[in-house]
């Protein structure tokens, strides 16, 4: 079921994106006055599932669900209609356009995916609000795997700023290690002295290039406190709601998460635990079940805060979020293409898109992705590769500099070598889904 819902998501927003990208180039090539032949979901090799004509266009529903296209007359884009530009020009035909005609056509794709995003997450920013754990909220500071530790950091480290910048959002830790252009310094208290730390570049690409290294990579430390006692045995033991658990077996520990391991092993036994209750500190010793437990919920300190928007204000803090994402983005990609980050291990295909929609129906994790791959989509594409909307936009934007236009059998080759890069960039990706696959 979480395997059908997750390739439900995935379609429904891949659908979602194509077709607003490709309305873009259809809706500027109409208001330009240029023929659109194709207008189509997805790709039609041979077929087509479904199409109907209207007017000089056919629109239609391919088989291959892998994007979509628009076939704009008297250019040389994927269909490779050779035969078409044999002829000559027809003043409906976008060769026959001025140049900047031409450039807002091939930019009117980006255009839309960038303006799709930016209303998404005002809609998000109206309907939910946006809700984060705050860093001053984590008083006990944060426990860290191997990876973190391997950076410096020790469990119960308070990180204070990063580059003496402060931390509100937890999750923007990750995303400052991440996206790291070099030695990072991050002021810490530990113990209750202020410490600084320097997590070398080196270290920080040992981090980016294992993918496993960011699971748990920092965790909130939060108190063992009794929110109920739902076994009878361990009232009968005493514990009662509010006890704070700060010890087993005459050894201090004031954290919930050891509690898991070191409570294994008593399983089916007794262990003897230190409990604050008040100004007191009891000695309590608690059956402990063949699983490890002693029968309690635990409070958890710290709760989501959320801001809300009207809906004014969901316009500029959509646009905020919206510049973030792309920001955060674009640096992504400029630490993947360098190997020494080991960032590129992490470039996944349809397998990873689909992988980061969510198990179960959740509108706003599923509608958040779909602005986030709107704005992958829209990057991507205006990258100035041939055959993709930023390699055909050079092209354009030379024209209208230069006043001396590529030739056709220019243009012709250059969307060959761009759709090789592209099949080449689809086969590496993929790839990494295949052997991140056999390899787990």
């Amino acid at each position: 079921m979480e395997i059908l819902i997750k390739t439900i998501y995935f379609f429904m927003s891949l659908s979602l994106l194509v077709a607003i990208h490709e309305l873009g180039h259809f809706i500027a090539a109409r208001i330009f006055k240029i023929r659109v032949e194709k207008f189509y979901i997805f790709f039609d090799p041979w077929f087509s599932l479904f199409k109907f004509k209207r007017g000089e266009t056919e629109y239609g529903i391919g088989w291959v669900p892998l994007g979509g296209y628009v076939k704009i007359a008297g250019m040389i884009d994927e269909s490779m209609d050779k035969e078409q530009m044999k002829l000559p020009p027809k003043p409906d035909e976008f060769r026959s356009k001025p140049a900047w005609q031409r450039f807002f056509v091939l930019i009117a794709g980006v255009t839309m995916n960038l303006l799709l995003a930016f209303v998404i997450y005002c809609g998000i920013c109206y309907t939910y609000g946006t809700s984060y754990l705050a860093n001053e909220d984590m008083r006990w500071g944060y426990n860290f795997n191997e990876a973190g530790k391997a950076l410096g950091f020790a469990d119960g480290d308070r990180i204070e700023t990063i580059d003496g910048k402060a931390i509100d959002n937890i999750a923007s830790i990750m995303t400052k290690l991440v996206l790291a252009e070099g030695d990072v310094q991050v002021s810490i208290v530990r113990n209750g002295q202020p410490r600084q730390l320097t997590l070398s570049y080196d270290n920080l690409n040992a981090l980016r290039s294992d993918e496993k290294a960011y699971e748990g990579l920092y965790m909130p430390r939060m108190p063992f406190i009794i929110d109920s006692v739902a076994s009878p045995a361990a009232a009968v033991a005493g514990l009662q709601h509010g006890d704070r658990i700060v010890g087993i077996d005459g050894e201090c520990e004031e954290d919930f998460l050891k509690y898991d391991s070191l409570l294994k092993l008593h399983a089916s036994g007794n262990a003897l635990l230190a409990v604050e209750r008040g100004d007191s500190t009891l000695n309590i010793a608690v059956p402990v079940n063949d699983e490890g437990k002693i029968g309690v919920t635990v409070f958890n300190p710290y709760q989501p805060r959320t801001q809300h928007y009207t809906l004014l204000q969901s316009v500029p803090q959509g646009a905020k979020l919206t510049a973030k994402v792309i920001d955060n983005y674009w640096q992504q990609l400029k630490l993947i293409v360098k190997p020494d980050t080991g960032l590129y291990k992490q470039v996944g295909g349809f397998i990873a898109i689909a992988n980061i929609f969510p198990a179960e129906w959740d509108w706003y994790r599923f509608w958040n992705m779909t602005a986030f791959l709107s704005i992958i989509l829209a990057v991507m594409n205006i990258i100035p590769i041939p055959g993709l909307d930023g390699g055909h936009t050079l092209f354009t934007l030379w024209e209208m500099i230069t006043r001396r236009r590529p030739s056709d059998r220019f243009l012709e080759v250059a969307q060959y070598v761009g759709l090789v890069l592209i099949l080449a960039l689809l086969l590496f990706a993929n790839g990494n889904d295949i052997f991140r696959f056999i390899i787990k």
